[in-house]
């Protein structure tokens, strides 16, 4: 088994990390191989629309453009798994994840008749991080996640949205113009609620990849 982990936030050691280091221990834990990999530190843009993809003499689920992505793309293909996971900004998970989704799809996706090229499975899970509650989640950006889960079902596998919610932004947030967030409030749901991510995280890498 091969487990592929993308961290699509600028921040290698905050929740969105953290969260995926721990599926990466559950995905190793099932002796899955893993590879983590911080997606901010690759240069790459979304599809430039070569079309490299779509000759006739191309190899399928390939794409051709000569940069930091192009490989990863062809080890998530060739993975059993992958987790990636995104903080949620202005409503959105980050540019980075958006680039690979393009790519991604798109060199797997015919345009003779829109099937899709790629014959294998890769179970995807979906980590997303934000500092909206679980109301405002389920009202404002639950539909989104499901619209990002269905952009993964290319891959042929399960696809699990776990969204953690109400995260700690700063350690300290006397440095920062942050008034509109309780910094008590957030520091207890750190230290009730996050571990229980945490574990939840380990047990997604875990089932993703057994």
């Amino acid at each position: 088994m091969k487990t592929m982990i993308l961290n699509g936030s600028p921040r290698k050691n905050w929740n969105t990390a953290m969260l995926l280091k721990e599926a990466q221990k559950g995905a190793e834990s099932a002796s899955a191989e893993t590879e983590y990999i911080d997606l901010f530190d690759l240069t790459y843009t979304g599809c430039r629309s070569c079309l490299a993809c779509k000759r006739k003499d191309a190899e399928r689920c390939r794409c051709y453009w000569k940069d930091d992505l192009s490989p990863v793309i062809d080890r998530i293909f060739s993975a059993d798994a992958l987790i990636i996971g995104s903080p949620i900004y202005l409503g959105d998970i980050t540019s980075q994840v958006h680039g690979l989704i393009e790519r991604l799809h798109f060199c797997a996706l015919s345009y003779d008749d829109y099937s899709n090229y790629f014959k294998g499975k890769v179970n995807t899970g979906i980590i997303l991080t934000m500092n909206a509650n679980k109301t405002f989640y389920n009202l404002a950006y639950k539909k989104k996640a499901k619209e990002i889960a269905q952009s993964f079902r290319s891959l042929n596998g399960t696809v699990e949205v776990y969204p953690c919610f109400d995260t700690l932004q700063v350690n300290d947030y006397s440095r920062y113009n942050m008034g509109s967030f309780n910094e008590e409030h957030k520091k207890e749901m750190r230290n009730t609620q996050f571990p229980k991510d945490l574990e939840n995280a380990f047990l997604l890498g875990k089932r993703l990849s057994e």
